[in-house]
């Protein structure tokens, strides 16, 4: 068994939002979407920070689907367009999927988007992963882990392309790997953990 996952290292992450556009590279992500996210925690703006001048702080949570052992958003879809693959991963039949949102709606993590309308993209043409399905209007979008990546045996982007190496990829079925070595360390922090969907993307603080 295989069970893809990522760990994001919170004290090395300086808030680039290199992840979200190596994310959106690769992936053909139209403009105005994005799968991946750095959130500056406690602020309802990007980039923002907590307290008043000068006493100041800023941390930064990059977010995007949580690949859930028991995903919420498999349970509410109704054409089974949303599933579970052999590598652990949470995708997205696109051919299934009638653009319902009802995934949307059951993920804890606000981690999905959804084309309205025609996608558009200010360079004019598609771009990234010859192998990556153009996405059209109506549909549901989301991180894939890199599918089309991962499943040549390479790390998604987002994990190579962080300078701050804040990233980690691996499997963590496999006891010897560094990912599932990391998952036992006390300072690991698990989004929303009492809901029960046991992420395979967990932080490392």
């Amino acid at each position: 068994m295989t069970k893809l996952a990522i760990a994001v290292d919170l004290s090395r992450c300086v808030g680039c939002h290199t992840c979200a556009i190596s994310c959106k590279m690769q992936n053909d992500i139209p403009d105005g979407m994005l799968w991946n996210r750095v959130l500056t925690e406690g602020c309802d703006v990007i980039d923002g920070a907590k307290g008043t001048y000068p006493n100041l702080s800023r941390t930064f949570l990059p977010l995007a689907c949580q690949h859930c052992e028991n995903p919420a958003c498999k349970k509410v879809c109704p054409t089974g367009a949303t599933y579970k693959d052999d590598a652990g991963r949470v995708e997205i039949a696109y051919d299934k999927c009638i653009g319902c949102r009802m995934c949307m709606a059951a993920c804890p993590y606000n981690a999905r988007v959804f084309n309205w309308n025609e996608p558009e993209r200010s360079c004019g043409f598609t771009y990234g992963d010859a192998e990556v399905p153009v996405r059209s209007k109506g549909i549901m979008e989301k991180c894939t882990l890199c599918q089309e990546r991962t499943d040549r045996g390479e790390e998604p982007m987002c994990v190579i392309c962080c300078p701050a190496a804040a990233r980690i990829f691996g499997d963590l079925d496999d006891p010897n790997s560094e990912i599932s070595k990391l998952r036992t360390k006390e300072n690991v922090r698990i989004l929303l953990e009492d809901m029960g969907t046991d992420p395979q993307v967990f932080y490392l603080q």
